[in-house]
């Protein structure tokens, strides 16, 4: 992965989290029960973290074949579970949400972490 790219996939990515955890504190109503509410289930009530993937993957233009190569050519190191069978593109796409969805998850965790640890202490 060029620089660029990394970088462009960086804020994306910290874009998101910070998208992410506005909503999450909103609807759950506060840190730590989104933080519960994100490690009890990401596509529950409230959370639903792949929709939000997906919505966006959709707002930054990457909700087609070109968008999902980039997002898993920076998760490429991701594992993930099991495929569902679809036209190479539905494949494709399914896939990107899935690896962006997990390493959001991570990011958005640790970030909350350390905020509710900076509120603690």
């Amino acid at each position: 992965m060029d620089l660029h790219e990394r970088a462009q996939f960086d804020f994306l990515l910290n874009t998101a989290a910070e998208r992410f955890v506005e909503r999450l504190v909103q609807r759950t109503g506060g840190l730590e029960p989104g933080l519960a509410a994100l490690r009890a289930d990401p596509q529950g009530e409230g959370v639903w973290l792949d929709e939000f993937v997906r919505a966006v993957l959709r707002d930054f233009l990457l909700d087609n074949t070109a968008g999902a190569c980039f997002v898993l050519g920076n998760c490429e190191k991701r594992h993930l579970e099991g495929l569902h069978s679809g036209t190479v593109q539905e494949v494709l796409a399914d896939l990107a949400v899935r690896a962006f969805a997990g390493v959001l998850q991570v990011k958005v965790d640790q970030g909350i972490e350390m905020a509710l640890s900076g509120h603690l202490g």
